[in-house]
């Protein structure tokens, strides 16, 4: 049989994202929220500062790791507090939400132009949705980041225990530490690290071919058979890489303070600076470089219940 002797490998390069294509701006596009029946909102904006590690007691009764030191990797999200800008209404349509009046806030920044005709609140029965539209403040972190961002983040619950609140939140900052809690799980959205043009090897994982083959030594065997005359989406070709928007799912909050002095390490972290503002403590890792801007959501996946930690130790990196 010919095709006894042949030598299989498993594919080179996962295909479990595809298109596999850019992000068209730092910002991370969430296009699925979380449902709760309680009026709260949904998400919060901050700033990936940098990683460090952590230890603490394990007290938890079913772990292998029961009274013992535990160690392990997080990440830290400076959270400068967020301005809210206005009240956005939405009505259900068969092409999708629609939004049908906007109504801002008293007091706005400098840097927004309040318009002209200013739109009234809907009835209750008109609307089917409350967003609040907020705005960051980069400024207040230490990076030299001018320019904010703004986008809408949708407020859980009735429609009039939702519009109550949202108003409550429209008349003042808002701060990371009255939307989360410590031990809670929540999904993280960011856009990686781009790597521009790459070629199969690094892209793919492509095994390097031996110094006598045809053409290339980087690069993959063949494009494809003879017949069908084209090469497949799934072949593994050079092109851009990185800078993809992802998700991860349920992170953990191990901390939230408003005392940087915990962290901040002499001369302020590496490619950084000092931290200034409310932080998040999350564990293990977070995609994106330093200083790109990180969205944290409720959980759409909730499987695990708060789990707090009492830290015992917070190691200061420093920049050496």
């Amino acid at each position: 049989m010919a095709g006894a002797n042949r030598l299989n490998w498993p594919r080179r390069g996962s295909i479990q994202f595809w298109p596999r294509k850019r992000a068209h701006r730092p910002l991370p596009r969430i296009r699925s929220w979380a449902v709760q029946e309680a009026p709260k909102l949904l998400g919060y904006v901050g700033y990936k500062a940098g990683m460090t590690h952590v230890q603490f007691t394990d007290t938890r009764p079913n772990t292998l790791t029961k009274n013992m030191t535990v160690t392990f990797p997080v990440t830290i999200v400076e959270c400068p507090s967020l301005l809210p800008v206005s009240l956005s209404f939405y009505k259900k349509t068969i092409h999708g939400p629609s939004r049908i009046a906007e109504v801002f806030a008293e007091k706005l920044d400098k840097s927004i132009k309040r318009p002209k005709n200013q739109q009234k609140e809907p009835n209750v029965a008109e609307y089917d949705e409350v967003r609040l539209k907020i705005m960051t403040q980069p400024k207040m972190a230490s990076f030299g980041k001018k320019n904010h961002e703004m986008l809408e983040i949708p407020v859980s619950g009735p429609k009039e225990q939702a519009l109550a609140y949202a108003k409550q939140l429209l008349t003042k900052e808002i701060k990371a530490s009255e939307i989360f809690k410590e031990g809670q799980f929540v999904d993280i959205h960011s856009v990686t690290k781009g790597h521009g043009f790459q070629g199969t090897v690094k892209r793919f994982g492509v095994k390097i071919r031996q110094h006598k083959s045809e053409k290339t030594k980087r690069g993959v065997g063949t494009l494809g058979p003879w017949t069908p005359k084209r090469v497949r989406w799934s072949v593994a070709q050079p092109g851009k890489m990185g800078f993809h928007t992802r998700t991860e799912y349920n992170k953990h909050i191990i901390k939230i303070d408003n005392k940087p002095e915990n962290i901040n390490p002499k001369g302020g972290l590496s490619r950084y600076g000092q931290v200034k503002n409310e932080y998040l403590l999350i564990k293990g890792s977070v995609a994106g470089v330093k200083k790109r801007t990180i969205i944290l959501t409720e959980s759409v996946r909730v499987k695990q219940r708060p789990q707090p930690l009492a830290l015992t130790y917070i190691h200061k990196e420093s920049q050496q």
